[in-house]
């Protein structure tokens, strides 16, 4: 193997693990910043706010050093937008998916007339007999199309997708969030709004 060869071969492996590391980071982001700020040392405001430095600090303190650029860097390229800073750049929050109370500000908002929620076939027993349950969430979240929520099924097999009759439960007076990165969440689908193929998943 020829030195550019060897070159080559090194930065590819870098850049592997600089993903790999970021990955981790972004995980680690979404259990202190949604459900585990007392594991980093912090708290959240009302809101779900903290101060950047705070959270880079306690971060540091509990093995994971990041600079501003690399927060910056994942807080741009996470997939699902999970993160946002505030207007002034020194606070930080999840978009959605707390288990902590927090009140991210979000008012209701007309549904469109189908969402779609993706979850595995071993689950679908429990959900036609209780519905959809926020679980350690505040919310249920849902999609918009199908194709994110069968990227969402898929974190756990092979994704099964549901249609939610979101119109008709708006009609109900049930309420519903758009939160800033197009997650929907409502409180509770009872299995009555579900469909799977077209067909109610209830019988």
């Amino acid at each position: 193997m020829d030195a550019w060869a060897i070159m080559d071969a090194w930065a590819i492996m870098e850049a592997m693990a600089d993903r790999d590391r970021m990955v981790r980071a972004s995980r680690r982001l979404s259990l202190v910043l949604r459900h585990r700020p007392d594991s980093v040392g912090l708290e959240l405001d009302e809101h779900g706010w903290v101060a950047v430095d705070d959270l880079l600090t306690g971060l540091a303190v509990h093995s994971l050093r990041l600079d501003r650029a690399e927060l910056e860097r994942i807080v741009a390229t996470s997939d699902k937008q999970r993160f946002a800073f505030d207007q002034t750049g020194e606070r930080i929050r999840a978009n959605q998916g707390h288990s902590v109370v927090v009140d991210l500000g979000l008012r209701p908002s007309a549904p469109p007339p189908l969402l779609f929620h993706g979850t595995v076939t071993r689950f679908l027993p429990a959900i036609a007999r209780e519905g959809l349950n926020p679980g350690s969430r505040q919310h249920v979240h849902l999609s918009a199309d199908v194709s994110t929520a069968e990227r969402v099924g898929r974190r756990r097999g092979v994704p099964v997708v549901l249609g939610v009759d979101s119109g008709t439960m708006s009609a109900d007076a049930a309420e519903f969030f758009l939160s800033v990165n197009g997650v929907w969440l409502t409180g509770h689908v009872p299995a009555r709004y579900l469909s799977l193929d077209g067909r109610p998943l209830s019988a």
